[in-house]
């Protein structure tokens, strides 16, 4: 149980999150009380436990994406056989990184269509650079001395990098999965633009209609998921980094 402490304050603050997206007459009176003149307090289509519903789809779809595609060719790169494809991994990953993802809707929607597919892209495009760059990062930074402890221990290469390198490299590789899907809550409100819905969509229905009430209400329901999946993912961050400092050791006294 001490090693999941780290996780537990803000699984509370996330069921919090989600009891107070879910009170719709709440969010009516908070908001109707800050805009007593508005007409139009919230968005219509959809309630606020709803958005966050979408919202959390296009960022769990992409973040899974650029999770898996981030993770393999990060490992790919610290390999022997991929070492000579490090540079250009990167470089291509940095290149799609400057592309606006506006952009990449701009060519993804004739192909994909309107919806959740041409966002998804364009959200995992955009949030592989982090994750790849950190997943390098970890593993460059496991200590030689350990490597060859796994490797005096008889651990073959890919034994060695499921119980030795990955679980070291965790922290690190945590990290830029915590940048990645920050970037990404963000990100994914302009998945409006496409139809995908999100929190996006009040936002701009409130700008298009003049309706602050309306904007404010996308803009808060993103700023606490932010916070929210931030806590969470800090928490794991440090569960794995407790984690490595035992690993650490114990692979130091096996030598």
């Amino acid at each position: 149980m001490r090693a999941f402490r780290h996780i537990t304050g803000p699984f509370l603050a996330l069921g919090v999150y989600l009891a107070l997206a879910s009170a719709t007459p709440l969010w009516r009176a908070a908001l109707g009380a800050l805009f007593p003149d508005e007409t139009r307090i919230l968005y219509p289509d959809v309630t606020p436990l709803g958005l966050v519903g979408q919202h959390l789809e296009l960022v769990a779809l992409s973040s899974a994406i650029s999770i898996v595609a981030g993770l393999a060719l990060g490992i790919f790169v610290t390999r022997p056989a991929g070492a000579d494809f490090r540079d250009t991994v990167t470089d291509l990953s940095n290149i799609g990184q400057t592309f606006p993802p506006v952009a990449v809707f701009t060519l993804a929607v004739p192909l994909l269509g309107f919806g959740v597919q041409p966002t998804v892209v364009a959200l995992a495009l955009y949030g592989v650079l982090p994750i790849l760059r950190n997943t390098i990062t970890g593993l460059a930074g496991v200590p030689a001395t350990v490597l060859e402890s796994a490797t005096g221990m008889g651990m073959r290469p890919a034994e060695r990098l499921t119980r030795v390198e990955l679980p070291l490299a965790a922290p690190v590789i945590v990290a830029g999965i915590r940048i990645s899907v920050i970037v990404n809550v963000a990100t994914a409100t302009i998945g409006a633009i496409a139809g995908a819905g999100g929190f996006g969509a009040p936002i701009i229905n409130g700008l298009v209609n003049l309706a602050p009430a309306v904007t404010l209400e996308g803009a808060l329901l993103a700023a606490g998921l932010a916070l929210v999946l931030d806590a969470l993912l800090g928490g794991i961050e440090r569960t794995f980094a407790r984690g490595r400092q035992s690993e650490d050791a114990s692979l130091t006294r096996s030598r």
